[in-house]
C-alpha cells in the first residue's frame, strides 16, 4: 500500500512526521488514533488527531496536503439515523 508523510501538531505527536497510510482516494483517513498503554497496567489512554487541510497555494488556491491536528476531547462518536435505531 501507499503511505504519505504527514505531519502532527499538538499532544504528544507534536512536531513529528509519520507515514499515514492512503486509501483508494490517495487520501490518509480523517481521523487517526494512538493508543498509550498505561504505566500500571489499566486501560489504555487513546489520543485522537483529526485531519485538516495543511494550506492552499497562493494564486490557484490548490490544497498543499494534510495534517492531523489534536483534538483534546476525543473522536466524536455518531449514531445511525435509521429508523429501527431509534433507542427503545
Amino acid at each position: 500500500m501507499r503511505s504519505e508523510n504527514t505531519a502532527f501538531t499538538g499532544g504528544p505527536l507534536d512536531g513529528r512526521v509519520l507515514p499515514v497510510l492512503v486509501g483508494p482516494t490517495g487520501h490518509p483517513p480523517k481521523w487517526y488514533e494512538v493508543p498509550v498503554p498505561s504505566a500500571d497496567g489499566g486501560p489504555a489512554t487513546v489520543h485522537a488527531y483529526r485531519r485538516v487541510p495543511a494550506g492552499y497555494s497562493k494564486r490557484l488556491g490548490i490544497q498543499r496536503g494534510w495534517v492531523y491536528e489534536y483534538v483534546p476531547e476525543g473522536r466524536e462518536r455518531r449514531t445511525l439515523k435509521w429508523p429501527w435505531s431509534k433507542p427503545g
